[in-house]
């Protein structure tokens, strides 16, 4: 045993050695960026991908591999997209190197050899380079034959479209998209925004800078309530090969909406009575204002309250929360106590409401920098200077580059004429103490006039907080907006604040279920994370319960999700799902199953296609796979030589079992018996 004996069993093969031709067979193929060899087509004729790859098959080069009698030769595609398949079907069809070779690798227990005809851009299964290194164990070689240009084709592409979920009739919906541009030119152009069924549209003139990605966004105005389908598109320029992805369609909904606010104030300053005028005139907004006025108590008339509301069911109906030159006070007449300021803070993050601070002369912000508004409020301000600066010169906001791009600050019909308007506007006098915004947060507007060491003071300036959204105006002069226009774009401005802050609070609102989703439009292989909010019979926020998720895919196919509770205070509940393909996806929340108050809403996954035409070939992928399994990669006239190539290969040794005798379990077996049984009869014969 010591000298390890083996029993080895060989086993000739029965049939001849195995040529696997795998050749790519998905939709990238139709690219047309393939130039033909030489000794093919002395022109080196640009063909499609999948015309190159049949003329390669059909030619000199393979028919004589084919005629070989020493192998046997098969001819595979992979990849190829389904036929009479439905839409979403086909576009989740993609290009799976890995799982080709592996299958080859299964079905042919002989294999030679592999050749590889593709272009390399795989975008679904295992890298590729694994099937190389199965294909390396087994001294298997890969000769890969890349096909197409390692260049993109010049081409524009509307990449991504990210519209809101919905918008309010009669106002404006900014639709943000991306082109990403593979021409070696700047190209100008139009961007058409059109209303499939009325035909109504919007232009909009662009410049595409060469080889970049463009981001800019169209505004659309809602007219009718219900869903919308747009299409936005550019036209085809000059030397662009690819037409097809100069399109997007995508759905919208139009909707009547009314929007709670609640106004807090000390005295009535200018700024305040303008605001309150504008919100109470706006016919798609309820207010309520709270004054608590130092000397003379709380206000009272049409459109006020007299206290700050004490119980979690009216608080929690407001959408949007102004908090003026308002300050904390232990007498809830004359402010903010600490747990009110602390609701105000649970409503905006838990709840996904709104808040919006307007600082005055008198610095009462300062003391919320000490509640529980701290982290909410987005800048630095001075404390050694609580009343602010103030001077006989008016000075304007200077829009920042988010601050342009922002519906916030969209005061115009069209964004040519919002820059001008913004040098119009009257300016202000005074401002707040702000040394710098904090991290996290996007300025929109900066101070025209004065900087410090970060820069330009930012006057305003948003962020998000948990669920909801927080607005910082550094001065109280918007009022003055008015001069010579009377209300248009003082007006405009405080209603696009109201509705920004309170969209992804109205997402999904039900009488006892408010349902939000991010990101509003997925694709496939996305995770969305939906929050909710759910109320009692009374309007108190949900304490006990079970609150559940029921999503239908677009192929028809059902699950339910349980929510987590997140806030047992504020009813808040949260969990996730994840995209697997794109269409409409519908979504039911309820109580328990109460579905007679349930929330339904529908999520539109965007359907880009995996595979697409126009992408340059990765030569790199298969250079890679050729080097890990000891093949070759043959490109031009090298692959004359594929019939060569492979004749010198050896030939496959026969499969051999070899059974190690020395660490056998049978063998131990073996001579344990035998020694019992040598030992038994030693005893027996009576010898010890």
């Amino acid at each position: 045993m010591l000298w390890e004996p083996e029993w080895r069993v060989s086993v000739q093969p029965t049939s001849k050695p195995e040529i696997v031709i795998l050749y790519d067979a998905s939709r990238s193929t139709e690219t047309t960026d393939a130039i033909l060899p030489p000794s093919l087509d002395s022109n080196q004729e640009v063909v499609t991908r999948k015309n190159w790859i049949e003329q390669i098959l059909t030619s000199d080069y393979f028919t004589a591999l084919k005629q070989d009698e020493d192998n046997r030769v098969f001819e595979l595609p992979f990849s190829a997209p389904p036929e009479n398949a439905d839409p979403v079907s086909s576009s989740l069809a993609g290009t799976d190197i890995y799982s080709a070779i592996e299958t080859a690798l299964e079905d042919h227990p002989h294999l030679r050899a592999i050749i590889l005809l593709t272009d390399g851009d795989w975008n679904t299964g295992t890298q590729p380079v694994a099937a190389a290194q199965i294909m390396r164990s087994r001294k298997i070689p890969l000769f890969g034959i890349p096909v197409g240009s390692d260049r993109r084709l010049p081409d524009l592409d509307i990449s991504n479209v990210t519209s809101p979920t919905y918008g309010i009739i009669g106002e404006n919906v900014q639709i943000p998209f991306t082109i990403t541009s593979s021409l070696a030119r700047d190209v100008r152009t139009i961007v058409r925004l059109r209303d499939i069924k009325t035909g109504k549209e919007r232009l909009k003139n662009i410049t595409i800078p060469a080889g970049e990605d463009y981001y800019d966004s169209i505004l659309w105005r809602l007219s009718t309530e219900g869903s919308s389908t747009l299409e936005i598109s550019i036209p085809v320029t000059d030397g662009e090969l690819v037409s097809k992805n100069n399109s997007r369609e995508f759905t919208i909904s139009g909707r009547m909406e009314s929007i709670k606010t609640l106004v807090i104030e000390t005295r009535p300053r200018w700024e305040y009575r303008f605001i309150r005028n504008a919100l109470y005139r706006d016919p798609g907004v309820q207010v309520d204002c709270l004054l608590l006025h130092p000397e003379l108590g709380a206000g009272d008339g049409p459109g006020y309250i007299e206290k700050f509301p004490e119980k979690l069911e009216d608080l929690q109906k407001y959408d949007v929360v102004f908090v003026g030159d308002v300050g904390i006070s232990e007498n809830p007449a004359e402010g903010l106590t600490l747990e009110q300021a602390t609701l105000l803070r649970g409503l905006v993050e838990k709840q996904a409401s709104g808040i919006v601070f307007l600082p005055g002369p008198m610095g009462n912000i300062f003391s919320l920098t000490q509640s529980p508004l701290a982290d909410l409020i987005p800048v630095v301000l001075d404390i050694t200077n609580k009343s602010g600066f103030g001077g006989p010169i008016a000075s304007k906001l200077n829009l920042t580059t988010g601050g342009r791009r922002s519906l916030l600050t969209m005061l115009g019909d069209t964004e040519e004429d919002n820059p001008d308007i913004w040098k119009s506007l009257p300016g202000f006098n005074w401002h707040a103490p702000v040394i710098k915004a904090k991290g996290g947060t996007d300025v929109l507007a900066v101070h025209a006039d004065k900087s410090n060491q970060y820069g330009r003071i930012p006057m305003l300036v948003t962020k998000i907080a948990g669920s909801g959204k927080v607005l910082f105006l550094g001065h109280d002069s918007a009022w003055k907006w008015r001069r010579g226009v009377e209300d248009l774009y003082h007006y405009r401005f405080w209603g696009q604040v109201a509705r920004w802050m309170s969209y992804q609070r109205n997402m999904a609102a039900g009488s006892r279920i408010r349902l939000y989703f991010t990101p509003e439009r997925p694709k496939p292989g996305d995770s969305v994370s939906l929050n909710a909010n759910a109320f009692d019979q009374y309007g108190a926020p949900l304490s006990q319960g079970e609150l559940y998720v029921n999503i239908d895919s677009p192929d028809g196919e059902r699950k339910r999700i349980s929510l987590n509770k997140e806030d047992e205070t504020w009813g808040s509940y949260s969990g996730r799902f994840k995209i697997t393909q794109p269409g409409a996806w519908k979504i039911r929340a309820t109580i328990g199953e109460d579905r007679a108050h349930s929330t339904d809403t529908t999520l539109i996954a965007q359907g880009g296609e995996i595979e697409k035409t126009g992408m340059p070939a990765r030569t790199d992928v298969i250079e890679e796979m050729t080097r890990v399994s000891k093949g070759q990669l043959m490109e031009g006239d090298t692959i004359k030589t594929i019939n060569k190539a492979i004749n010198a290969l050896p030939m496959p040794r026969p499969l051999e079992s070899r059974t190690p005798l020395w660490s056998h379990w049978l063998t131990a077996t073996c001579l344990i018996c035998l020694l019992a049984s040598f030992w038994i009869g030693r005893k027996l014969n009576g010898t010890f």
